[in-house]
């Protein structure tokens, strides 16, 4: 009889008084599944990218590296460049295109301008995968970003910030909540402190928190019989919420990973970026999530660059006018994306998973908002796949399609690829071969 490994993890969950190590019983042991978990993660940064540092002269199998590219140098034989594909639901209404760019980055979807009511974008890809894959994880889904920053108020020229600081939407008026301090994603994750307690005490403090939910659940439920429709509505979403949180900590249960000790405060960027991706890569070896989004940054960031030697900040340069210096320096910035782009990879690709690794079984997709932060460009997007061979995913090669190819194609090849049965997405109107 076949065993899902998934209901194993669980199952050892119920039995063992102690974690279980992940090198203890390794992925690729487990003959009982021989198909492993399919993994989704789209990666963001802000402000575009120099096309004249990005885009390889050849197309095909062993297309020259540029100098953005060149951090992944070992890994291009897993990853394809895909050149001429645009986002032109994506284009604002006037000005705002970093924050209308990025509210679509994910969704093909025209965002509504408005800094306060009637936030209206569309489910993103991730979203749409995570419905379809994420009933059997502890998290359907997560959402990281390396900059802080709620979804109150404008952001970009009339654009509510929500559409700034969010890749992922769980539909066209909610984005999905995220973590941006590493220590807090831990603590979310592996419930901080409590893996160091004995038996008794974390069941203590499940039963405290149990009896917490069952009355917020009961009172709330009493409380929905005198509201209106809208109330209603509202209190609705409120009890999907308590809901959730209570099927996570049904999963929290049965967890079996061991995470190590907690982050400690971050140093640089860089430091704190990777502590994020470490964090991300655990959620999937753990079994925790099969679909993550991470924003490096939020649209338009201007952020300097102290780490790399740059005091200007990011946005302000991006708008170079075709200045040679600050050219060269978007070019440092972009190569330095790509640098913990390939830690990622790499880190992925290190972790034994059914008959692979990680980096088999995850589809990496990277962009940003716009081509060129000089010209706001949404067509000719900057689009990197990595990894997913097996998934069915070929790899190696640098692809130009046509300038009047949707993303959304792209988006409804990868959604077919992760095993939905979607035919449309956005503005699709064909699918990109993969």
């Amino acid at each position: 009889m076949s065993i899902d490994r998934r209901q194993f993890l669980r199952g050892l969950g119920g039995t063992l008084l102690l974690p279980l190590l992940p090198s203890a019983l390794p992925r690729s042991a487990w003959a009982s599944d021989p198909e492993a978990a399919k993994r989704f993660l789209a990666f963001y940064v802000p402000n575009g990218i120099q096309s004249v540092g990005w885009t390889p002269d050849r197309e095909g199998a062993n297309f020259d590296l540029k100098p953005i590219l060149t951090p992944l140098a070992a890994l291009q034989n897993r990853c394809r460049v895909i050149s001429g594909l645009r986002n032109d639901p994506a284009r604002p209404d006037g000005p705002g295109d970093h924050a209308a760019g990025t509210g679509s980055f994910l969704t093909a979807a025209h965002c509504y301008k408005t800094e306060g009511a009637g936030i209206r974008n569309g489910i993103s890809l991730d979203q749409l995968i995570a419905n379809q894959l994420g009933s059997d994880y502890r998290f359907k889904s997560m959402a990281l970003a390396s900059e802080g920053g709620g979804n109150a108020g404008g952001c970009d020229s009339g654009y509510s910030c929500a559409y700034s600081r969010n890749i992922s939407w769980i539909d066209e008026s909610t984005p999905a909540p995220r973590e941006t301090r590493p220590r807090l994603l831990f603590n979310r994750l592996f419930g901080s402190a409590t893996v160091q307690l004995s038996a008794e005490a974390r069941a203590r403090k499940e039963l405290q928190r149990r009896s917490m939910l069952d009355y917020l659940l009961t009172d709330a439920q009493a409380l929905q019989r005198r509201l209106g429709v809208d109330d209603q509505a509202k209190l609705d979403q409120y009890l999907t919420a308590v809901r959730e949180l209570e099927r996570q900590m049904d999963f929290s249960q049965n967890q079996v990973c061991a995470p190590g000790s907690a982050p400690g405060e971050p140093t640089d960027l860089t430091a704190q970026v990777r502590q994020m991706l470490d964090l991300l890569v655990l959620a999937f070896q753990c079994d925790l999530t099969p679909v993550a989004t991470y924003m490096l940054g939020n649209a338009g960031s201007n952020r300097p660059m102290p780490h790399l030697g740059i005091a200007e900040g990011h946005h302000t340069l991006s708008h170079h006018q075709n200045d040679q210096g600050m050219i060269n320096q978007l070019i440092q910035i972009a190569t330095w994306e790509l640098e913990q782009v390939a830690y990622l990879l790499n880190r992925l690709a290190a972790i034994p998973d059914g008959q692979g690794n990680l980096l088999d079984n995850t589809l990496v997709f990277f962009s940003s908002e716009v081509e060129d932060g000089n010209r706001h460009r949404h067509h000719n997007l900057p689009v990197l796949l990595a990894g997913g061979e097996g998934i069915g995913l070929s790899q190696g090669t640098h692809d130009r399609v046509a300038e009047t190819t949707p993303i959304a194609n792209l988006f409804v090849a990868i959604a077919r690829q992760m095993g939905l049965e979607t035919e449309s997405f956005g503005d699709s109107n064909g699918i990109v071969s993969l």
